[in-house]
């Protein structure tokens, strides 16, 4: 297998030959004037030829080195220029940011938040994808990713935004033909709608004031992998669901559904932004989890249905 070219021996020669000085080069590049004359010698070694003539008082490029020396050059300038556009990427908010988001909050909370956002930075974009499903950041190359839950152990970094309740509803028709459930395992009685990406799917957890838990695997004729669908049928009168309240909040507040054990609460999960492990984020990343951050942990965000929010 070929090996790949000494780009560093290459570049410190370069520097060499720019400052006529293995001394100069070394304290411009911030390196002992031994690991310059190594670096020279070592492509020397390579190539199977010198570089330079020196004397005590003068150092002159050979054939050889005249002939390397303005591609060299060059392959520094390249480096240096790639490196000072990626620093500069990287500290100015410029670029894509790929953000995977839940469907219904992404809709109905994300989205919304975006063009503010597009207007304060206008040399940012925002490619954002919409799935309920568990998305993996890492492997499919997102820089963020929004999960409402609470989250277990993980190798992501996560950042907590704000609480998000869930609401055990059912409509008043529904109540009126079956009976309204005054305790979480009462449900195993009734038709309840099932949610594909819960955490534990098929099983509602509750907890009390006092601590007491209780555990239930209720059953329905309704499964999805969005919550959204389904509240027509719980406003229909067909069953109960437990959702968030960024999708029920409104159904509640037009009482057309009612929350049920009020007494007891699912397990709160809380909506978080997660981002893959690694070194210091670009600046287009930063900003826009700072602005997120900002808008969701406003009240307002989390009061009204539409405005209210990882695995």
């Amino acid at each position: 297998m070929a090996r790949l070219p000494d780009f560093e021996a290459l570049a410190i020669f370069a520097k060499v030959v720019e400052l006529r000085s293995f001394a100069g080069a070394a304290a411009d590049l911030g390196l002992s004037k031994a690991t310059v004359s190594k670096a020279v010698s070592r492509l020397e070694e390579r190539l199977g030829a010198r570089l330079f003539n020196r004397t005590s008082r003068r150092l002159a490029l050979t054939d050889a080195g005249k002939n390397l020396s303005e591609r060299a050059a060059r392959l520094l300038a390249d480096g240096e220029a790639a490196e000072s556009e990626a620093l500069a990427r990287s500290t100015v908010p410029r670029g894509l940011v790929r953000l995977a988001v839940p469907m219904t909050f992404g809709v109905k909370v994300i989205a919304p938040l975006l063009p503010g956002f597009l207007e304060m930075y206008p040399e940012v974009s925002v490619d954002l994808h919409f799935s309920d499903a568990m998305v993996d950041l890492i492997g499919e190359g997102f820089d963020l990713g929004v999960r409402i839950a609470s989250l277990p152990d993980s190798s992501l970094l996560a950042r907590r935004l704000c609480p998000m309740p869930r609401h055990t509803v059912a409509s008043p028709a529904y109540l009126k033909a079956h009976g309204r459930p005054t305790h979480p395992m009462h449900l195993a009685q009734h038709r309840c709608f099932g949610y594909a990406y819960l955490s534990t799917p098929g099983i509602w957890r509750h907890v009390n004031a006092r601590g007491e838990e209780a555990t239930v695997r209720p059953s329905g004729q309704l499964r999805v992998n969005n919550g959204e669908a389904l509240l027509p049928a719980v406003i229909a009168g067909l069953g109960i669901a437990d959702l968030p309240e960024f999708i029920v909040g409104d159904a509640i507040a037009a009482k057309k559904v009612e929350v049920l054990l009020k007494d007891w609460k699912q397990v709160e999960g809380a909506v978080h932004l997660v981002m893959p492990p690694g070194g210091p984020r670009p600046a287009r990343v930063d900003v826009l989890v700072d602005y997120l951050a900002d808008q969701l942990a406003r009240p307002k965000r989390r009061k009204g249905s539409a405005s209210r929010r990882a695995t």
